[in-house]
Order: C-alpha cells, then structure tokens, then sequence
C-alpha cells in the first residue's frame, strides 16, 4: 500500500487506503515518502462541515512563509482565504500565494479529501520552526511534558530564539512547575511576537501562572 524507500527512484501511496487507516484523517506525504523539496499532505474528512484546512497564514514565527498549493481531490470543500469564500467541487486548484493570508476549510461534502502542497518562494524547503520540534505533540498528548520540552529544544538548536519554540518552552517549564524558566521564555517569546500576549491570557498551559503578577506584567 505504501513504498517510500530512499534507496529507490520513486515512492508510492494508495492515498485512499493511508488516509482511511490514519487515526486523524492526516497523512503525512512528506515524511512517509521522504519528500525534501516542499512540503506535502492529505486530509480526509468523513462529515459536511468538518475541518479540511485548519485556520492558519503561513507568515507566523512557526512557519517559513510558505505558498500553499490545494487540490481538491475528492468531494468539495468551502475556503475561506482573506474573508472571501471560495466554493471548491472536486478537482479544484488553489493557490494561496501570499504568506499572510488567513485560510482555513470545510468539507461541504461527504469523504472529501484535499491535498495541501507548500514551500518558500525564496529560499530552500526546510522544516518549518514548528516541524523541527519532532515528537512534541505526541509528547503532549500524553502530557509528557518534559519530553516534549526536550523537543522544543531540539527545536531551538535549529531555529535559535524563535517565538514560536519559546513560547512551547514557557508552556512546558509551567506545566512542569518551573515557574521562573517559564517566565522568562515567554518574555522573550513576546517580545518577539506580540500576538502570543492573548494566546497566552487563555492558555490552560499557563494555569500555575494565572495569578502571578509578573506573568500579567508580561501580558500587558
């Protein structure tokens, strides 16, 4: 169903079979088949209304401003890109070029499937800072925090004092009751990307700092 050897000149998916096999609807085309050039992957949705396309912009200190290519393979979704809404039946192309513009999608068909393709125009594909944390959400998930600390930091060895990365590092030394460490990463993180101020108002992450002055200090 899937071959994706280094050691050969092609690799190949059953696309149809990976993503009804994966638990999230998500399939990995970069990885599972070693792509180095851009960055590529699929999703499938079962129900109308569902997410394809996750609200993103590509211009964020986790990404590389990247272009985004999407191909509705199967069933139709709805985009909206910058406030206008496209309507994308099967075999629909799209081209967000612009790096800051916000996107996102939803099935407005049973078994949709979009393929999402994106690299930088200027310069060589590469992780973006948010892919060279691997292993970080499945860390998460199973509130591993120091192991996902570990990948944030594999991360910034990369991408050294990124907010993107920072701001995980604050998340993960509050979880781990690492008051001090915590705060100092979001310093830097926000200071950075002011953004991340209300993101962090609302982070359950930062539950053990609610109250602290020195945190709401942070945040003003």
């Amino acid at each position: 169903m899937a071959s994706a050897s280094t050691q050969t000149a092609y690799g190949l998916i059953a696309l149809g079979d990976a993503l009804a096999e994966a638990e999230n609807g998500r399939v990995s085309l970069r990885e599972d088949l070693d792509v180095g050039a851009f960055g590529v992957n699929a999703v499938y949705r079962r129900e109308v209304g569902e997410t394809v396309v996750p609200y993103h912009h590509e211009a964020g200190p986790g990404g590389d401003r990247h272009e985004e290519l999407y191909v509705v393979v199967q069933g139709s979704a709805a985009f909206t890109i910058d406030g206008d809404t496209v309507e994308a039946p099967q075999g629909t192309v799209i081209f967000v070029r612009d790096p800051a513009a916000e996107r996102e999608a939803t099935a407005t068909s049973a078994d949709t499937i979009v393929l999402a393709v994106g690299a930088p125009r200027d310069h060589a594909y590469r992780l973006t800072p948010a892919q060279s944390a691997v292993g970080f959400w499945d860390a998460y998930r199973a509130e591993d925090w120091a192991a996902a600390l570990e990948a944030t930091n594999r991360g910034l060895e990369v991408y050294p004092g990124n907010a993107h990365l920072l701001y995980n590092v604050a998340c993960m030394q509050s979880l781990l009751g690492h008051d001090e460490a915590g705060l100092t990463a979001l310093a830097e993180s926000v200071s950075k990307w002011d953004r991340y101020k209300e993101q962090a108002r609302k982070d359950d992450d930062f539950a053990s700092l609610r109250d602290d002055p020195r945190f709401l200090e942070l945040l003003t």
